[in-house]
C-alpha cells in the first residue's frame, strides 16, 4: 500500500480572528468567502474517502486554521511540534489531545527545550524526511524528527528566507517533488539532491504559490488560478486524478493547501514508542 494513502484527516475551523490577525495579513480577506473555500477544501478531502475531524476554531488562536506546525504523524505514530512562536503552544496541546483520545495515536514529545519545530518544514518523501532549517525550525527540531521516526533517513535542509520548506516544494506523488522556480527554492532543491538517499524526479512550476500540492489516496489537490502552473500539472500529471481548489482568501494570510491539515493513516497494528 502506497504511504500517500490516508484514512483520516484532522482540520480546524476558521475563526473570525483569522480576518485581521493570522500571520500579518496585509490584504483584507473576505471571510465568508475564505470559509466557503474552506469548506470546501474539507468536502473534497472526504470525497477521497478520508474520515475528516473537524476541529472548533479557537478565535484566542487565528492560526489554528493551519494544523500541520503542531504535529508530524508518519507510519502509525506522531511526533508533537514545538512552534518558533509560543503563542501557538495551546495549539499544540489540544492536538496532542485528539491524535491520543480520537486517534489513538503512540504520540512522542521534544525533550530538548532548545529545540524548534514547524510542521511545515518536515517534508516527507515516502522513503525519507527532509526538515528545513528555517526561522521556524532549527537543528534540534530535526534532531527531534529523526530520533521520532528512527526507519526513515532525515536530513536538515538549509532554507534562505522566511518561508516554511513545504512553501517552496511538495510532494506532487510518488517519488515527485513538486518546486517552485523561485531560486531559493532551487537553491533548496539543490541541497535536498546533495543529502537525498533516493531519486526523484521534479516538476518545476513558475508560481511560487503553486508549489504546494496536497497528494492524497490518488488524488493530486493545487491551487487553481495560476494557469501558467495548472498547465503544466495538465501536461505533466495527467495520469492522476487532478483536482484544483480555489484558495485565493486563505493564502492572504500565506497559507497553502497542505497546511490546513493533518493526513494520518490508521493501521491495525500501531507503532510502540519505547
Amino acid at each position: 500500500m502506497s504511504v500517500f494513502r490516508y484514512t483520516h484527516a484532522i482540520v480546524c475551523r476558521m475563526p473570525k480572528s483569522f480576518k485581521t490577525n493570522a500571520l500579518g495579513v496585509e490584504d483584507n480577506v473576505d471571510l465568508e468567502l475564505a470559509r466557503k473555500q474552506h469548506q470546501n477544501y474539507i468536502s473534497n478531502l472526504r470525497a477521497i474517502g478520508l474520515d475528516v475531524i473537524e476541529l472548533p476554531p479557537d478565535e484566542n488562536h487565528p492560526k489554528c486554521l493551519f494544523v500541520e506546525d503542531t504535529a508530524i504523524v508518519c507510519n502509525g505514530s506522531a511526533l508533537i511540534c514545538k512552534p518558533s512562536e509560543p503563542s501557538r503552544r495551546n495549539e499544540v496541546d489540544y492536538m496532542r489531545n485528539i491524535l491520543k483520545t480520537e486517534l489513538e495515536l503512540p504520540v512522542s514529545e521534544i525533550k530538548d527545550e532548545a529545540a524548534m519545530l514547524d510542521g511545515g518544514d518536515v517534508l516527507f518523501t515516502g522513503k525519507e524526511f527532509f526538515v528545513g532549517i528555517s526561522s521556524h525550525t532549527n537543528e534540534a527540531g530535526a534532531r527531534a524528527v529523526a530520533g521520532a521516526f528512527p526507519e526513515f533517513p532525515c536530513s536538515p535542509v538549509k532554507i534562505d528566507g522566511d518561508r516554511h520548506l513545504k512553501c517552496l516544494m511538495s510532494m506532487a506523488g510518488p517519488d515527485v517533488i513538486c518546486v517552485s522556480s523561485d531560486p531559493c527554492a532551487q537553491d533548496a532543491l539543490k541541497r535536498i539532491e546533495n543529502l537525498a538517499t533516493f531519486r526523484y524526479k521534479t516538476l518545476t512550476v513558475p508560481n511560487v504559490e503553486a508549489a504546494n500540492v496536497l497528494y492524497a489516496n490518488g488524488t493530486m489537490f493545487f491551487r487553481e488560478g495560476l494557469p501558467e502552473s495548472s498547465k503544466i500539472f495538465e501536461e505533466k500529471m495527467s495520469h492522476m486524478d487532478l483536482k484544483p481548489l480555489t484558495f485565493s482568501e486563505v493564502a492572504k494570510a500565506k497559507g497553502y493547501l497542505s497546511c490546513c491539515s493533518i493526513l494520518v493513516r490508521k493501521t491495525k497494528h500501531l507503532k510502540k514508542i519505547m
